[in-house]
């Protein structure tokens, strides 16, 4: 990852922030995409000595998205790898899900990764680069009261793997990571009997870190998976095999 310049969406908290901290560990300058104050998790990885630029974008905004990424190529010379990491859950049952809850979720976590890619492919049609959107493990088994979000992360495997066929000649590679139950603000405000029901469904009997899944993350970016693409990584702990 020396010398690597990475765009991570969703990176001021949670599993993004674990993610851009990891690749500053491994030698990339990252570039963080968020709507809330990033400043803590830009000094963080200034403080690994790598360069770290923040811009404030919505990605469900593609004029927006289109425009920071062409800044931040300009600004950090050259972009090499991104990672489509922002999200967001309205979780209701369907009967009671309004229209907003639907639209808000698929713009935030489906839109986002089509505008962040769209926008960032052209920079790497020459030089190639590598692709990693985050999905879930609701995108693979469904979970009651989340069809929104379920179908955003469905929605993210499937335009991974058609993206991936599109521009692997371009040695572009695209993967996806699919989280199970990970221990970040959105897990916390489980109550306890969720929080149980949840545990007892997973074979490894614990919640995952967002070191985890920044893990996989690293592993997809880097040279070690160079031979890999258009795949979906399960980190669930065994709650879908």
């Amino acid at each position: 990852m020396n010398e690597k310049v990475t765009i991570v969406t969703g990176a001021a908290q949670g599993i993004g922030r674990a993610i851009a901290e990891l690749l500053a560990d491994k030698g990339s300058d990252i570039v963080i995409f968020d709507i809330i104050d990033g400043t803590e998790a830009v000094a963080a990885i200034e403080g690994k000595g790598k360069r770290c630029a923040l811009y404030n974008v919505d990605v469900s905004d593609f004029p927006a998205v289109a425009g920071a990424v062409d800044q931040a190529a300009a600004d950090m010379g050259k972009i090499d790898n991104l990672v489509n990491n922002a999200g967001i859950t309205m979780d209701k049952l369907l009967v009671r899900m309004k229209e907003d809850d639907w639209d808000r979720v698929m713009r935030v976590n489906l839109k986002s990764v089509f505008n962040c890619t769209k926008a960032v492919i052209r920079h790497m049609l020459k030089t190639g680069g590598s692709i990693v959107n985050i999905s879930s493990v609701a995108g693979v088994m469904g979970n009651p009261g989340q069809a929104n979000y379920a179908a955003s992360k469905a929605g993210i495997i499937g335009f991974t793997k058609s993206v991936a066929k599109e521009y692997a000649e371009r040695s572009i590679r695209v993967n996806a990571v699919a989280p199970g139950f990970i221990r970040t603000k959105m897990t916390d405000i489980l109550d306890e009997k969720t929080r149980e029901t949840s545990l007892a469904a997973i074979p490894l009997k614990r919640l995952g870190e967002p070191e985890d899944i920044a893990n996989a993350v690293y592993f997809l970016l880097s040279e070690y998976s160079s031979y890999v693409t258009g795949e979906v990584i399960n980190v669930n702990g065994g709650l879908y095999m």
